[in-house]
């Protein structure tokens, strides 16, 4: 979901240059758009002569999409943690033993035994971070921390607000804002969501990625957007502020896998190793501005990155957050429908 993710372009990053011989070959990236760090990839490339693509996806439903139809070429993709079990259950993924590899032990202890990939047999971290509301202070003088920015603009903001389309975020802060749990199954409280959505659709400018590049400009004065790409926004124009919803807000994180059709398996777990590593896991960080779930990347991280308060949660908020997950047959099948209303 763009910093994290930016829809419509396909970059393809190719880096080849000599290094050890006990590598070499090819290594094909699956990833969110403006999400890799170029220097990460060189560095990459450059220890262990491996010729490294790659190429940009703009949202989860696009890229498994991809993949599911085969042909694909890939050798690594980087779903959010609610997709992980989909994957899983459709026999995408290589169980790579990640917790066997020598840098599992910088994993920060509370990202291992997670509900999506308990003990971590599949995945590594990539990034984590929050989805909440951002919004141009020249235009909007009010509190930031609410949905309502999006759910029901004020006037200043009507036509001006963008919703990433990212149906579990989306769904999400929709639910938690009328009181519902997320993935819930009342249909009183989905009717409420599904009508404040309809409402307030007409009073957006867009449904798209590419925020950041757009809420620097001014060219949007709110969009529901992820906290790295605010962050990175608010550094080309520091009216941009985030804002953390006090309904509530979802916590995210993106992971890196194997697929099982992968054609450069060793190279693959070594990039799967390489990136456990701190200091290149802080080079992750430092360009696309989210956490990562290394210990010890932080003395390695920009200085501005230990203070912003979009990676730092202020402790009024912190209870607030919600982590996104896969949600059960019946609610996804409410939540799909009123998705696919949402965005004819």
């Amino acid at each position: 979901m763009d910093v994290k993710r930016i829809g419509g372009i396909a970059v393809a990053a190719m880096v080849a240059s000599a290094g050890p011989a006990f590598a070499e070959g090819s290594l094909n990236i699956y990833n969110w758009g403006n999400y890799t760090n170029p220097d990460l990839i060189e560095k990459f490339s450059k220890e262990y002569g491996v010729e490294v693509t790659v190429t940009d996806y703009d949202s989860n439903t696009t890229a498994l999409t991809k993949i599911e139809a085969g042909g694909h070429g890939f050798d690594i993709v980087v779903p959010s943690a609610s997709y992980i079990q989909i994957y899983v259950g459709k026999g995408l993924l290589m169980e790579a033993r990640p917790d066997q590899m020598e840098n599992f032990k910088y994993m920060d202890p509370k990202w291992v035994d997670v509900e999506f990939d308990p003990g971590r047999h599949y995945t590594v971290p990539w990034q984590w971070g929050t989805t909440g509301v951002a919004v141009n202070t020249s235009v909007y003088s009010g509190d930031p921390n609410t949905a309502d920015i999006f759910l029901n603009p004020p006037e200043e903001l009507v036509g001006k607000v963008n919703v990433v389309p990212e149906m579990n975020d989306v769904m999400t802060m929709a639910e938690l804002y009328v009181g519902a749990e997320q993935c819930t199954t009342d249909k009183e409280k989905l009717k409420e969501v599904r009508d404040i959505l309809m409402a307030a659709k007409p009073k957006w400018i867009a449904m798209d990625y590419g925020t950041t590049e757009k809420l620097s400009k001014g060219d949007l004065m709110a969009s529901v957007n992820w906290n790295g790409s605010t962050f990175r926004a608010r550094l080309n124009n520091p009216d941009v502020v985030y804002g953390y919803p006090v309904t509530g807000y979802p916590v995210w994180m993106d992971n890196v896998a194997i697929l099982a059709d992968a054609q450069n398996v060793e190279n693959a777990k070594l990039f799967m190793n390489y990136i456990m590593a701190p200091e290149n896991a802080a080079l992750i960080s430092a360009f696309a501005r989210y956490s990562n779930g290394i210990m010890g990347s932080d003395e390695f991280m920009p200085e501005d990155m230990k203070t912003a308060p979009e990676i730092v949660v202020p402790a009024e908020f912190a209870g607030k957050g919600v982590f996104t997950k896969e949600c059960p047959p019946e609610s996804q099948k409410f939540r799909t429908a009123i998705w696919t209303e949402l965005t004819k």
